[in-house]
């Protein structure tokens, strides 16, 4: 054990396991660096951590779906590169919808393909079919664009000579795409229907960002085999095979800084551990205004610009078993909407709590893998039911956050808040599915201050920045502090899973100065497979990403 007097010595540490820090500390792995990852919390894993109850539902906590992943994927692509083709396997779900759109008067079964999608909206929507044509038009330029330039490792500013005035577009805001091809209220709403998969209303949201969204399920949509802690564990199997290490339980106070040069890291209790690369996968708020020194290592215009901006919507997610099936459903997603104005929904919240639950997205985990036991048991469901909510936390009854040290937990104020959400969504629930609640089993609720305390994000949001500095704009991997790189949400690679994991082997690309995506899209195994352990008949995704040091450590929640 490392005492206060001695420090461990790395070639790279990695702040916080999310997707972004396991995919960076994993390349940086395989290609001969001495890495360690630390995490705060029980498990690896982020937004893609599970949990389990009763000894007999386990729920993903943000791997609802995940696009791109048929062979030749970006995210298949990322993980052949680790040696992982063998290992993490994906299951498709409908192709002929797996996202259910439904408004008052019209639904949509939004398909894989773009032609597919371009004609189902046109069917919809046959008043705004020439607005709906040219909004088409201008995605797929922009996607290809966009992935054209991912491909070749060039952002959007190299490609950007290339067609200015599509790019000027794509840094615009989704609701000025809108404006531009005349769209009605109705198709706005259908269009940005799944804007829930970023948390930003279509005016506060780039044109790039929607689209890159979009664009990443169409060429479908799929579920990891075992969940998303399965994929989690894949990634740690691969750290740890090739000489690094996940320590959990371990969270980092302090990123140590020299003449403008990291040094390392100091966790909680004063053990240190020196590294001249230190990757943040932690919440970039927190990273530069507490980890890494603030103004003491940092421009004070960019502390200021960081002190000033906001982050995008959080969640208030209602996890749910019953003791029945639920019946006829789809293998999709549901995004349900109780009117068909979605920018006045999210000026409403802007504006404080609603009076009413006016949207909710239905994610169906015994649906997505029937059958598996450790899901839930034979006969029964396990689904959840979310809206996006502030983290503001006045609206929630508290003066702070956990990350802060705040206990609320018991506040009345906080448990009158946590009800009034529970009820609204259950009620909204029933709405949108049938009634159910004479067979729950299992109801529970996770509010934007659950998300802050076990992943310490601000604002308790899954999907990072709002806005730094100018409209859309996000930090880049590198900082001005020599050997301090950054990954996850807040990165310009953008949201979700298949954000954070190209911004993951983006910034090891940088480090190591090689085109690492281009590589392993184009077939190239960075890894060793033959290390990669072999896997029990009760080998279990939860206690492999503890990491070898606790992985037999006790507390372990398990189904059955």
């Amino acid at each position: 054990m490392i005492t206060r007097g001695e420090a461990e010595n790395w070639d790279a540490v990695v702040v916080g396991a999310g997707f972004g820090g396991l995919v960076c500390a994993a390349y940086l792995a395989v290609s001969g660096h001495k890495v360690v990852v630390f995490e705060h919390h029980d498990v690896a894993g982020g937004n893609g951590h599970t949990f389990r109850r009763r000894r007999a539902y386990e729920f993903d906590v943000g791997v609802h779906y995940l696009g791109d992943c048929a062979p030749g994927g970006l995210i298949p692509g990322i993980l052949s590169g680790l040696g992982l083709s063998e290992r993490v396997r994906f299951l498709e779900m409908d192709p002929n919808g797996f996202d259910r759109i439904q408004l008052p008067t019209v639904t949509v079964d939004v398909p894989a393909g773009w032609d597919r999608y371009r004609e189902r909206l046109v069917a919809a929507l046959p008043a705004d079919a020439h607005g709906i044509e040219t909004y088409v038009r201008i995605a797929r330029e922009v996607c290809d664009l966009q992935r054209s330039g991912l491909l070749r490792s060039e952002g959007l500013g190299q490609l950007s000579r290339e067609s200015l005035e599509l790019m000027v577009m794509a840094r615009g805001s989704l609701a000025a795409l809108f404006d531009h091809c005349g769209l009605s209220t109705r198709a706005r709403t259908v269009l940005a229907g799944q804007s829930a998969n970023y948390g930003a209303a279509p005016d506060q949201v780039t044109v790039s960002t929607h689209l890159s969204m979009i664009d990443h399920y169409l060429r479908g949509a799929y579920y990891p085999e075992g969940g998303g802690q399965a994929l989690v564990a894949a990634l740690v199997e691969v750290i740890e095979a090739h000489g690094g290490s996940l320590r959990t339980r371990k969270k980092v106070e302090r990123i140590t800084i020299e003449d403008g040069r990291t040094t390392g890291v100091e966790l909680a209790g004063g053990e240190r551990h020196t590294a001249p690369l230190v990757v943040s996968n932690a919440d970039f708020r927190r990273t530069v205004l507490e980890l890494a020194g603030g103004e003491r290592n940092f421009p004070a215009a960019l502390v200021r610009k960081t002190e000033k901006t906001r982050m995008r919507l959080a969640f208030a997610v209602l996890y749910v078993a019953l003791d029945i099936e639920l019946p006829d459903r789809p293998n999709a997603n549901l995004w349900w909407f109780r009117d068909e104005d979605i920018e006045s929904m999210y000026r409403e919240l802007a504006a404080g709590t609603p009076s009413q639950i006016r949207s909710a997205f239905c994610s169906f985990a015994s649906v997505k893998e029937q059958g598996r036991a450790d899901v839930c048991p034979p006969g029964h469901s396990n689904f959840q039911v979310m809206t996006l909510a502030r983290a503001d936390y006045p609206d929630w009854g508290v003066a702070g956050g956990p990350a802060d040290g705040t206990r609320y937990r018991r506040e009345p104020a906080y448990q009158r808040s946590k009800q009034w959400w529970s009820d609204e969504l259950l009620r909204t629930a029933e709405q949108a599915l049938g009634p159910f609640r004479d067979h729950i089993t299992h109801l529970e609720l996770g509010t934007p201050l659950t998300h802050e305390r076990y992943t310490l994000s601000s604002g308790g949001t899954p999907y990072g920045l709002a806005h730094w500095g100018g409209f859309g704009a996000r930090p880049d991997t590198r900082t001005v502090v020599d050997g301090l790189y950054l990954v996850g949400q807040n990165t310009r690679a953008g949201s979700g899973v298949s954000g954070a994991m190209i911004g993951g082997i983006s910034c090891a690309a940088q480090i190591l100065g090689r085109p690492l995506l281009p590589e392993v899209l184009g077939g190239a195994v960075l890894a060793n497979p033959a290390l990669l352990p072999e896997r029990a008949a009760d080998w279990d995704p939860l206690a492999v990403s503890r990491g070898t040091r606790r992985v037999r450590a006790k507390g372990l929640a398990r189904v059955g």
